[in-house]
């Protein structure tokens, strides 16, 4: 059995980043409590690694260890950005702050403001619960609607006379775009679109899809919470019926490469390498492969 592995998959540099960022916090804390505003990325296992070096999770400012007697608690905004209120009352607070948003994701924030300052209603392409998106959101002015695909737009009756402006999640794809660029095209008064996706995901999603369509079985791997993963998923599953999601090399099963000659395998933007190799060398062990490691690129 043959295992080829796409190029590029795993982390990319935004994740990357946040990561050496919340490294960097814990080694000069020495100790003083330091916490993410959320999971930093979208990869359980990393989290937990930060954990173990001592970089807490909080879901609120509220939960943050309060600083005071010399003690400076460090506050890391994750990857996916917030609003720039959170970072304004944590700096209230008496918190360090470290702003380990991506650049890519702070350039949608920028975009969206932008458009708001220039009286654009921006509409904001991507999933409404995503974290990414709260931050993006609360850029974007007061008449931003976030839209999952065309069938969420608001009546276009609404939009006619309006000048609109497009900016969309950095990790969905450009097919998400198109469908709401398509809709909307003529029939408001003026439309402004800025593409966001990063490079990277693209760059992630066109090797992946170049690679299911060589191969029996698709591995994917990535937290079941991230959604640039999910997508990777989706788009591999279309092209490979026999496509697998997983976080860990734990969850393969020997029976989904009963009779399989190439297996491909990719993995999301916030998945580390450790991990994406584990789980090649797992299935190595389940199926000796002759061409181990053998890199695909699209």
């Amino acid at each position: 059995m043959e295992i080829h592995v796409a190029r590029p998959a795993g982390t990319c540099y935004g994740v990357e980043r946040a990561l050496k960022l919340a490294r960097e916090a814990a080694r000069s804390a020495k100790g003083a409590p330091v916490a993410s505003l959320g999971e930093l990325i979208h990869n359980p296992q990393a989290v937990d690694t930060l954990r173990l070096i001592g970089v807490d999770v909080v879901t609120s400012l509220d939960d943050l260890a309060p600083a005071g007697d010399g003690v400076e608690s460090t506050l890391i905004i994750r990857s996916h950005g917030v609003a720039p209120c959170v970072i304004e009352e944590a700096e209230a607070r008496g918190a360090k702050v470290v702003d380990a948003t991506c650049p890519h994701v702070a350039r949608v924030q920028e975009a969206a403001e932008k458009l708001a300052d220039e009286g654009y209603t921006v509409l904001i392409v991507g999933e409404p619960d995503h974290p990414e998106v709260f931050g993006i959101e609360a850029r974007a002015g007061k008449k931003a609607h976030i839209v999952a695909g065309a069938s969420d737009l608001p009546p276009l009756e609404e939009l006619k006379d309006e000048r609109v402006g497009v900016v969309i999640q950095t990790t969905q794809t450009a097919e998400a775009l198109n469908e709401v660029v398509a809709e909307l095209r003529d029939k408001v008064r003026e439309l402004r679109v800025v593409n966001t996706i990063c490079s990277a995901t693209t760059k992630r999603q066109q090797a992946t899809e170049a690679l299911s369509h060589q191969v029996d079985v698709m591995i994917v791997v990535g937290g079941h919470n991230s959604g640039n993963t999910r997508r990777l998923y989706e788009i591999s599953r279309e092209a490979c019926p026999r496509s697998y999601h997983i976080e860990t090399k734990a969850e393969l099963d020997e029976a989904w490469f009963e009779g399989a000659q190439k297996v491909g395998v990719t993995a999301g933007a916030s998945t580390p390498e450790d991990q994406l190799q584990s789980v090649v060398a797992r299935i190595s062990e389940i199926a000796p492969s002759e061409q181990l490691g053998a890199d695909y690129e699209s």
